[in-house]
């Protein structure tokens, strides 16, 4: 089973940058699609981009497109989501996942889901 482990999240003012970073251990990302999906408290859990098990490929929600680049570093299993330029409308609480589904955009195109961090953009 894979466990993913996220980290990164805190508090940083509008127009700075975060990078958060999903560890996996128990599997490897080279496997594997991963995917980043952010929630606020009592709303659905959105998506906001993927890279593909090969790293080849990323896809991104318009929201963010262009801010957040996803990269993959197979020889230390880490996924990093660089986000820059954030706005507070990006706070929430960010997750990685992985699938086998290649660029998958809902949460059931994915198996395994880390625990979350949080992000906080004051304005």
């Amino acid at each position: 089973q894979v466990q993913l482990e996220e980290s990164g999240g805190g508090l940083v003012q509008a127009g700075g940058p975060l990078r958060l970073s999903c560890v996996a251990s128990g599997g490897s990302f080279s496997a594997y699609a991963v995917g980043w999906f952010r929630q606020i408290p009592g709303n659905e859990r959105l998506f906001v981009g993927v890279i593909t098990d090969d790293a080849v490929r990323t896809y991104f929600v318009a929201a963010v497109k262009g801010r957040f680049p996803i990269s993959k570093d197979n020889a230390e299993n880490t996924v990093y989501l660089q986000m820059n330029n954030l706005k507070p409308e990006d706070t929430a609480v960010y997750y990685c996942a992985v699938g086998n589904y290649g660029v998958g955009t809902h949460i059931y195109h994915y198996e395994y889901w880390g625990q979350g961090t949080r992000v906080t953009v004051s304005s």
